[in-house]
């Protein structure tokens, strides 16, 4: 007979989701850094060849749809539907957003995404990219509202540089060690220009604020603080990961410095906000 007090599924599903992403993950890394980096294995066994070559695309686009169906399965668990209009409103942003730069080079720079990411909106975006904005975007300003609950201006700041973070090893693994998408005009930072890292804050910004005008933070504040850093981290673990493999140390110093620098300035803004309704409270 099975005790009363096991946990129930909808208990285990959050820790759970996070031990299979992390996994998948683990196991892309391994396949990239064995092949990836070493293409002469591909040619000593050639029967790993055409199944790396269906990995490579396989597996990143796999690794959002994974990712994005967990942060949904969990959402759905802590917040029924609420959450819904938020993704709606996120995906076509972010789409929105991705069009713009892809046609006319704002406010990313001029690029274009490769076939290895599968079906794209309108022959230019792939259909995925914007899952990733959404599940990216949703922890980053859970970890600005868990620092500054009482600051939602603040907040939307702090919320847009902790997603940048995350492009500062997304970028250089993605179009620079591998190539899901190509710069038009190669910049200074592993090929990517330094507009690029604008366009990722404006873009954030919109992004954020779109959370905070649909009153995101009611059902944000149901998921737990500690799960979204770790479903963020899952996912930062890929481009970092990759990073390492690569020897782009610089960038893996740089995704660093940016989530250490979004928590110093979340921890200045928020003494901040502290000493001036401390002030309030004072001349009240």
């Amino acid at each position: 007979m099975r005790s009363s007090s096991a946990p129930s599924l909808s208990a285990r599903l959050p820790g759970a989701g996070l031990m299979v992403l992390y996994a998948f993950t683990a196991f892309a890394l391994f396949g990239y850094a064995t092949f990836g980096l070493h293409p002469g294995l591909l040619a000593r066994y050639p029967q790993f060849a055409r199944f790396y070559g269906i990995s490579f695309q396989f597996f990143a686009q796999a690794q959002i749809y994974l990712a994005w169906a967990v942060l949904a399965a969990v959402l759905s668990l802590y917040a029924g539907r609420r959450w819904v209009p938020a993704f709606c409103a996120l995906y076509l942003l972010s789409l929105c957003s991705e069009l713009l730069g892809t046609g006319a080079g704002i406010p990313f720079g001029e690029y274009h995404y490769t076939e290895a990411l599968g079906a794209r909106w309108f022959g230019a975006v792939p259909i995925v990219i914007p899952l990733s904005w959404f599940f990216m975007a949703l922890p980053s300003y859970a970890a600005a509202r868990a620092a500054l609950p009482e600051r939602p201006v603040a907040r939307v700041l702090v919320a847009s540089l902790i997603l940048l973070s995350w492009d500062l090893a997304l970028d250089p693994a993605m179009s620079h060690a591998t190539a899901y998408w190509v710069w038009g005009q190669p910049g200074a930072y592993y090929g990517m220009p330094w507009l690029n890292l604008f366009g990722w804050y404006v873009t954030g910004l919109g992004l954020m604020a779109a959370l905070a005008a649909l009153r995101a933070d009611a059902w944000v504040a149901r998921v737990p603080t500690r799960w979204m850093l770790a479903f963020y981290g899952a996912n930062l673990l890929l481009p970092v990961g990759m990073s390492v493999a690569a020897g782009m140390w610089g960038a893996v110093a740089a995704t660093a410095a940016a989530l250490a620098g979004a928590a110093f300035v979340a921890r200045a803004l928020g003494r901040s906000g502290q000493a001036h309704a401390s002030m309030v409270g004072a001349t009240a």
